[in-house]
């Protein structure tokens, strides 16, 4: 895949992502979306380490399903964090 199609496929998995998730992450849409780029490649990576599977093309169904997983994965963490210092001031 190419770096702006992978790119792309970031920016609409961190949305789906957002739509996804409960409650409220801070950062907004930007941050929701770049958070979900590094999501996607965070899952590009964990999926091929972990169960041998990579991005095949934009229109896979496995590259979206990779790449949601993943950014569903860093807005929990992001939310986790940024929580956590909200909450302490």
């Amino acid at each position: 895949m190419s770096f702006l199609g992978f790119i792309l496929l970031g920016l609409i998995a961190g949305a789906i992502a957002k739509l996804i998730l409960p409650g409220r992450q801070g950062g907004g849409w930007i941050a929701t979306l770049v958070l979900g780029v590094i999501g996607a490649l965070i899952g590009g990576w964990l999926g091929g380490l972990i169960f041998n599977v990579g991005y095949e093309g934009f229109f896979s169904i496995q590259s979206w399903i990779i790449a949601i997983v993943g950014a569903i994965i860093v807005l929990l963490i992001w939310g986790a964090i940024t929580g956590r210092r909200g909450a302490r001031a």
